[in-house]
Parts: structure tokens; C-alpha cells; sequence
């Protein structure tokens, strides 16, 4: 066993607690919060050492080996996660220094934040399926209060959507566990992988794996993404950024968990409506980058594409594939954080989110301006960038799954998710410089305070390096390779998973 993995857990929550009674003292709170984001990316970089040189971690709580009790289990994919989840989180909140803006620091923003990073790495580590629910909740509970933190009317009219929406998946993945364990006795997720082949998946598990199947596509945006492009554009920039990099991730890590290592026997009931969904999302994701010309849609748009993508990964189901899946999924938490980050800076440069009273920005921000073109051309998959490897590996996976109609999607989504964002860049950056409109806290997320050059520095700072873990990412792809391919082993042979958590 291993009791370092509960530590990207207890050390976010114990940083929370500590923080609820420093209210008050923002530079205290500021100070606490970074030192605790650094020492969290140290454990989850020694998780993943250990993984790579070990393999697969577990922690039975409470000496209760499985089936019973509660158990954190880091297979390389969770690993990896946990990693790239505590890195952007930092970032975000050093980024948040200088952009939420003292009243909302003042009103619990960085105890929330905290609580938020529990739980997406609790769902990336629990090795059971009622405890990914519990985490869920910290997670979602957390992203509510931040979503209506600072009360303007834009952030409380477009978090009813939000609530509403998770309240209801969160309902109905209580009904779906329950169902689950009703029919099969268990809860640990590598138990339930032996009990369902055990039992063939088929009638009553099938309609529990398509209950399953619409609680993470509701939670991921996958298809059902209707509460997402408002909903995330209310929340000031940072805010934005870490909802965009972390929360419909654990959505689709929980899709490919569960449907990787409990509900792979039936694959033209289960993977086939995945890949259906695929689609539909990387196509309605497309028109609507390509209908909006306010930044905060465009940008919102792109994430639904990305979850499309990812998800036609795991609908192919094949070792290029969910290799591709995870590389992916990396490469986007970190690029959303980046590219909304950008973003933001550039509504607050140009004093409007309208991409037709926009123009010039070139001249006074050319570090901001070829940072976001960059970043652009990375989220694309430009070569040698983050997001080539993983869209490559996903779309061979995909011809070699004979699904050429999802391929081809992929491949289209791709030139719009380019098109839409270097349109972006061109409508902002380029031509005249306009005359800088009004622009209010409810339009631009930010405050005034933002503007002052020390703040500037700071989050472009932020942004500068998500963009070099990116082009790292990208030119050391092959590195990357080594990590990510292991963890789709583990994916397409869930033995592996199963025998190291049940091993005793």
C-alpha cells in the first residue's frame, strides 16, 4: 500500500481549511495558496515516479482490503492526471493574484478553489464507484459557489442552467450506482469489472451502463452540452479557466473508466451510441465556434469540440486510439487553461468581448498577441505542438476501427477549431486599433485592478508557462509517448488494473 496517494487529497483540503480563517488577510491567503499548489504538484510528481517504476498504487483505507472499504488506486492514467491537474491549478492561481480582484478574494475564492482541486483528484484516484460520486459532489458543490462568486446578474441568471443540470445528473448517478450494486453486490470498481464479465453484460447491465453513459455525458458536455457555453461564460477569467481545463475532464475520465474497465463486453451497444455522441458534439461544437463572434462563446464552443474528440477516442476503443485518448486529454486541460487565460487578457486589453469592435491589440500586447496565435495552432494540431500527437494517434485509431464518418468529422473539426480561433486572433490583433469600448464587470469577468502593469506581467506570466509546457509537450512528444502508452495498456487490458488492486 501506498499512503502517499491520499496526500493530492488531504493536502488541497487541509490548505482549505486553513485558509477559511485567514479570511481577511489576502496576502496570507495568496502566500498559502501557492505554497500549497507547489508542494501538491511535488506529490503527484512522486506519485508519478513511483507508478512509472513500481507500478500500479493502491491505498486500502483503514486496512479494508477489496471488496470492502474505500480504495485510491494510481494506474499511469490517473497519475498523469493528478500531475497535470495540481500544475494548471497552480498556474490558475497565480494567475488569479492579479485578476479575481480583492472582493472575491475576500468572500472564500481561494478555500473554494482549493476544495474544487479535491475533488477532481479524488475522482481521478478513488477505486470505487459511490466514492468517484462523493468526489464528484466535493468538486461540483465547490464550482457552484465560485460560479456565482461576485453576484453580477450574468453570473446568477447563468448558474441556475448549471445547478440545475448537475443537480439532476448527480440524481440520476445515485440511481445508477444503487441499480449497480443492486444487481452485482459491489462497489469497487476492479470487483465490478470481475462480477460484470462474470454475469455478461447484457439486458438489465446494459440499461445501467446507458445510465451510466448519460450521467458523464450530462457532467462532460458530451452531446448534452446545452448549459455549457452560457454557464461558463459568467465567471470572471480564472474561474473560466480552471472549470474549462478540469471539469468536463472528469466527466470524460469517468466515461473512459467505466466503460474501459466495467462495460467493454458490449461494444455496439455501449461504444456505439459513445461514438454517435462523438460525433454530434464535434459537429454542433463546429457551428456554433463558427456562429458566435463574442470571444467567451468561441471559446466555450471549442471546448465542446475537444470533448467530441476525445470521446470518438474512446468510442474506436483501440490501443492507438485510447492512447491517443489520454495524450489528448492532457494536452487540452492544459491548452483550455491556456487559451481562456489568453482570452481573458485579451477582453480586458480591448475593453469588449466582441470580436467586431476589436482591432489593433498587436501594437500595444505583441508578446499576448503571438502567445494566443501559438496556442491557437497547438489546440489546432499544428505540428510539432501538444495537440498533434494525441489527434493523430485518435484518428488512426479511428480508420482502424473502420470509423471513417467519425475520422472525418475529426479531421473537419480540427480545420474549424483553426478557422475560428485564428479568426480570433485576426479580428483582435490585426488592422486598426478601434476605440476602446465600455466594458463592465459582467462583460469582461474582471476588475479594474487588472489592468495595472504589475498584474499584467503577472498573468502573462502564467500564461507564458502553460504555453511552454505545450510546446514541450509537443517537441518531447515521444517522451510523453512512454508514459501515455502505458496508461493505455492499462486501458485495453483491464487485468492489469483488476490483479494490482486485487491482489491481496
Amino acid at each position: 500500500m501506498n499512503n502517499t496517494l491520499v496526500l493530492p487529497l488531504l493536502i488541497p483540503l487541509c490548505t482549505a481549511v486553513l485558509l477559511v480563517f485567514l479570511k481577511g488577510r489576502i496576502m496570507a491567503q495568496r502566500w498559502v495558496s501557492g505554497l500549497s499548489g507547489l508542494l501538491n504538484a511535488g506529490v503527484a510528481a512522486l506519485i508519478l515516479y513511483q507508478v512509472k517504476t513500481e507500478g500500479i498504487q493502491t491505498l486500502y483505507m483503514s486496512g479494508w482490503v477489496p471488496p470492502y472499504g474505500i480504495t485510491f488506486v494510481a494506474d499511469m492514467m490517473a497519475a498523469l492526471l493528478v500531475l497535470t491537474t495540481s500544475v494548471i491549478g497552480w498556474f490558475c492561481l497565480i494567475f488569479s493574484f492579479r485578476s479575481i480582484g480583492e472582493e472575491r478574494e475576500s468572500h472564500y475564492y481561494y478555500p473554494l478553489f482549493q476544495f474544487l482541486l479535491v475533488g477532481v483528484s479524488g475522482s481521478f484516484l478513488t477505486g470505487d464507484i459511490f466514492n468517484l460520486f462523493v468526489c464528484f459532489e466535493v468538486m461540483l458543490i465547490s464550482s457552484y459557489a465560485l460560479i456565482v462568486l461576485g453576484g453580477t446578474k450574468l453570473q446568477l441568471r447563468e448558474s441556475i442552467k448549471y445547478m440545475l443540470i448537475n443537480i439532476l445528473s448527480s440524481a440520476l448517478f445515485v440511481a445508477a450506482v444503487a441499480y449497480l450494486y443492486g444487481v452485482t453486490g459491489a462497489l469497487n470498481m476492479a470487483d465490478l469489472s470481475v462480477r460484470v464479465a462474470e454475469a455478461g453484460q447484457g439486458g438489465v447491465l446494459n440499461v445501467i451502463a446507458i445510465l451510466f453513459m448519460i450521467v458523464f455525458a450530462l457532467k462532460a458536455g458530451l452531446f448534452l452540452f446545452f448549459w455549457l457555453p452560457g454557464s461558463y461564460g459568467a465567471p470572471p477569467t480564472a474561474i473560466t479557466a480552471i472549470f474549462a481545463a478540469l471539469l468536463t475532464k472528469v466527466g470524460l475520465y469517468a466515461l473512459v473508466r467505466v466503460f474501459t474497465l466495467i462495460f467493454y463486453h458490449d461494444h455496439a451497444v455501449t461504444h456505439g451510441w459513445i461514438g454517435w455522441m462523438a460525433g454530434a458534439t464535434m459537429a454542433l461544437g463546429a457551428f456554433g465556434a463558427l456562429a458566435y463572434k463574442d470571444i467567451p462563446r468561441i471559446l466555450n464552443y471549442n471546448i465542446i469540440i475537444s470533448v467530441g474528440f476525445i470521446a470518438f477516442g474512446l468510442a474506436s476503443a483501440n490501443k492507438d486510439a485510447l492512447d491517443g485518448a489520454v495524450f489528448y486529454l492532457l494536452h487540452d486541460m492544459i491548452a483550455k487553461a491556456l487559451l481562456f487565460i489568453l482570452g481573458g487578457m485579451v477582453i480586458s486589453a480591448a475593453g469588449t468581448n466582441k470580436l467586431s469592435e476589436m482591432g489593433g491589440l498587436i501594437r500595444r500586447h505583441p508578446v499576448l498577441g503571438w502567445m494566443f496565435f501559438a496556442t491557437a495552432l497547438a489546440i489546432a494540431g499544428i505540428p510539432p505542438l501538444s495537440g498533434f500527437a494525441g489527434k493523430l494517434l485518435i484518428v488512426r485509431g479511428g480508420f482502424e476501427a473502420e470509423q471513417y464518418v467519425l475520422a472525418a468529422l475529426a479531421v473537419a473539426s480540427s480545420f474549424i477549431v483553426l478557422y475560428s480561433l485564428i479568426r480570433m486572433f485576426m479580428a483582435a490583433f490585426w488592422g486598426e486599433e478601434r476605440t476602446k469600448a465600455s466594458a463592465s464587470v459582467e462583460d469582461t469577468g474582471e476588475t479594474s485592478s487588472t489592468h495595472a502593469s504589475g498584474g499584467y506581467r503577472l498573468r502573462l506570466l502564467s500564461g507564458a508557462g502553460l504555453l511552454v509546457l505545450v510546446i514541450a509537450m509537443g517537441i518531447g512528444a515521444e517522451w510523453v509517448l512512454g508514459f501515455v502508452t502505458e496508461a493505455g495498456e492499462t486501458l485495453t487490458q483491464p487485468a492489469i488494473y483488476i490483479d494490482a488492486v486485487l491482489k491481496e
